[in-house]
């Protein structure tokens, strides 16, 4: 470990550490006071979860919850230096693709039985499959993003195109067909920002029938690229090499990266996560005419992956009981509403999904949430040994192949070939 690594860790420890002072179960006087990671980080959201603590806090004057601010950048070396430190919080806000290492390291809590019955059925089964390792259950999912295309509005109706709906959404085919006719004049159609393209390009795969990664009888996971998993890097590949439909300068850009030019008419859609819709409102010119249109579909509709944000329960806690009662509370119906417009995320559970505020046309609201019955398990989600897979194989295979730098047979024998050698590994 160099230098820099554990100074950094150590900050992290005692960025945490202080955050939980005061914390502990307050033996003392016989009150528990429970400790709240919360990663939430704008300002919407960190108003509602606060305000939620507060609630809780007046009518649990034997139970309090102290609020504990956490960032998404640094919260995987934050929460493992608190497991081995022996200060962890007693409920951990985090998502489910970052979870499947504590929970075998045996740093979470199995919630199977300290969840009520309400929770456990009002979310879907397939979101509960994003939190389960081996028979336990270690997180709650309660707020999700699908991938959307957000358009400009005024060059979408100008083309003449068809604009698609959750209802009748376009075929890859029809996507790239589009991004042809909205380019032109310096414009390109889309601009893919793919700066970490593994996650992308796996999640929208499910629609057109990708899986990539298959388990066998033996319970071991290979990877084989199919029919079904070449559809969406296909269609970028030759939307940037041969359509000339797609910018090639944001292909290692971020999301937010490619907002300006998204404002400024270079670019007529950009593929994002929904919760985007945030800065674009923000940050968008007087009078820029924007709208959420469906990622395209394919094979399989209009299925896709996605990590859901997840609460946790950390197993050290001397108090789980009471930490699932908190967060039975900040999951009512009406409470995850409110979570979910102050992230501009949608809810896992049913209940919530039903509200009004959800399926407005304010905001595209209403799309966003005709998707969420399409959402499934990012494939990758309880792979190991998929993280050294994604940073060393998948991520600069990719890469070279969006710029065109590698042809198809190249891609697939470097996540085939290279791509098993690294799982190999874990599942000896």
């Amino acid at each position: 470990m160099t230098r820099t690594r554990i100074l950094t860790l150590f900050a992290c420890a005692v960025l945490l550490l202080a955050g939980c002072t005061g914390g502990g179960d307050g033996a003392d006087d016989g009150r528990i006071t429970l400790r709240f990671l919360s990663l939430a980080w704008q300002d919407e959201s960190v108003k509602a979860n606060r305000e939620l603590v507060r609630e809780w806090n007046a009518t649990h004057p034997d139970v309090r919850v102290e609020y504990v601010q956490g960032s998404w950048d640094s919260v995987h070396d934050q929460l493992l230096t608190s497991f081995e430190g022996g200060e962890a919080p007693d409920i951990i806000h985090d998502a489910s693709d970052d979870l499947a290492d504590f929970a075998y390291g045996g740093y979470l809590a199995d919630l199977t039985d300290l969840l009520p019955a309400r929770l456990r059925s009002d979310i879907p089964r397939h979101s509960w499959e994003t939190v389960t390792f081996g028979d336990g259950v270690y997180g709650v999912p309660f707020l999700q993003e699908p991938r959307v295309l957000i358009a400009n509005a005024t060059l979408l109706k100008e083309s003449g195109v068809r604009i698609p709906t959750p209802e009748h959404p376009w075929t890859w085919a029809e996507f790239r067909q589009v991004t042809k006719e909205l380019s032109g004049k310096g414009r390109y159609g889309v601009a893919w920002p793919l700066k970490e393209p593994v996650s992308a390009t796996l999640n929208l795969s499910l629609s057109t029938g990708g899986r990539l990664f298959h388990r066998g009888d033996d319970g071991k996971v290979t990877v084989r690229l199919e029919d079904g998993d070449e559809v969406v890097p296909r269609t970028v590949h030759d939307q940037v090499g041969t359509d000339r439909s797609a910018s090639p300068t944001t292909l290692g850009s971020g999301g937010s990266d490619t907002l300006p030019g998204f404002f400024a008419g270079k670019y007529a859609m950009v593929p994002l996560g929904f919760s985007y819709r945030q800065q674009i409102e923000q940050q968008a010119p007087e009078g820029f005419d924007w709208q959420v249109l469906p990622a395209p579909a394919g094979a399989d509709g209009l299925a896709q992956g996605v990590s859901p944000q997840t609460l946790s329960i950390a197993e050290d806690s001397p108090h789980k009981k009471e930490a699932a009662a908190f967060v039975d509370f900040l999951l009512q119906p009406d409470n995850m509403v409110r979570l979910a417009l102050g992230d501009w995320m949608l809810p896992t559970g049913e209940q919530a999904l039903k509200d009004p505020a959800l399926h407005t046309a304010e905001r595209s609201w209403a799309t966003g949430t005709a998707l969420a019955a399409h959402l499934r398990p990012a494939p990758a989600q309880s792979v190991r040994g998929y993280a050294e897979w994604k940073d060393k194989v998948a991520t600069p295979a990719l890469q070279e192949y969006y710029s065109g730098a590698i042809g198809m047979d190249e891609l697939r024998h470097r996540l085939e070939e290279d791509g098993n050698l690294v799982l190999a590994r874990y599942q000896r």
